[in-house]
């Protein structure tokens, strides 16, 4: 008796899914053995394939941590950059909007844990520190410096370095997510919002012109 669509074959039914199944299985070997130790083999075995069955999908272990980047935080800045594209007209309103967009990434620890990898081997993989650049940091930075810069137009902003204000506007909230998640410390008495509220009450007073 042949097989009806809905008793689709188990392989047939999870082929779309094993990438994910892989980049889930490589995230838990790259935080617990540390990307330079982690085996494809042993990612291998987590996603309950074989080594060349990750092969399929990704053509080395580079591979992987590039569809980590992809998967786990290049979204986030594509989403800072159409948040920041369209406040245009509100510049004030629309930074405290990225500003609380990167403040939930810093709050997930998951997502965080792919930047803390990229950084702990961009000094050795000259390649995957340029990838992150490229995709995430230029992508939500340039935005955040395109929105600055149009506030200054408007005189809503005083003249400042554009790239400085958007160094400063995601350097503290990055450094706290490191802080809480993977160096234990303090998350202080402020929930997240207050957090948002507070830094970016501090960086507009700075950018705000005179009235």
């Amino acid at each position: 008796m042949g097989q009806s669509a809905r008793e689709e074959p188990k392989w047939r039914r999870r082929a779309e899914s094993r990438p994910d199944e892989i980049l889930d299985a490589a995230l838990v070997s790259f935080e617990k053995d540390g990307f330079d130790a982690a085996r494809v083999e042993d990612v291998a075995k987590k996603a309950k394939l074989s080594k060349a069955g990750v092969y399929l999908y990704f053509d080395s272990k580079d591979a992987i941590l590039r569809g980590l980047i992809e998967r786990e935080v290049a979204p986030v800045a594509r989403n800072l950059r159409a948040v920041a594209e369209a406040g245009m007209d509100d510049p004030a309103g629309a930074l405290q909007r990225v500003a609380a967009a990167f403040t939930a990434l810093a709050n997930d620890k998951r997502k965080l844990a792919v930047p803390r990898i990229v950084l702990s081997v961009a000094a050795r993989y000259p390649d995957i520190a340029h990838y992150y650049r490229e995709n995430v940091l230029e992508q939500g930075l340039g935005a955040i410096v395109a929105l600055i810069e149009a506030g200054v137009a408007k005189g809503v902003f005083r003249p400042c370095d554009p790239g400085i204000a958007a160094r400063m506007l995601f350097g503290p909230i990055f450094v706290h997510g490191l802080y809480t998640h993977f160096l234990h410390g303090d998350p202080g008495p402020l929930s997240p919002a207050e957090r948002v509220e507070a830094h970016t009450d501090i960086l507009l007073k700075g950018l705000l012109a005179s009235r």
